[in-house]
């Protein structure tokens, strides 16, 4: 079975979704861990009035963060399940 597998400047500027189609914002930057290449996080920009009510955690820059735990596929779209987030 193949991997498939996305290079970060394929992902980096995607919209972020949630699996019920409300918009989160644009992946602004990935954080991984460097000794695996495990994804840890993603960093949003451009976060939307919906983001804004979820409780997210934020990087130092204030940036709303998406954990790899929420996210269900990477496509077209970042689709992460909102239930996973709160």
């Amino acid at each position: 079975m193949a991997i498939d597998k996305k290079m970060m400047k394929e992902v980096v500027g995607r919209l972020v979704v949630t699996k019920e189609g409300k918009r989160l914002g644009l992946v602004k930057d990935i954080a991984f861990e460097t000794r695996t290449g495990e994804l840890i996080q993603l960093l949003l920009k451009d976060p939307t009035t919906h983001t804004k009510n979820l409780n997210l955690e934020f990087s130092e820059q204030k940036e709303p963060i998406i954990p790899y735990n929420s996210i269900i596929a990477i496509g077209d779209f970042v689709v992460v399940s909102e239930e996973d987030l709160i």
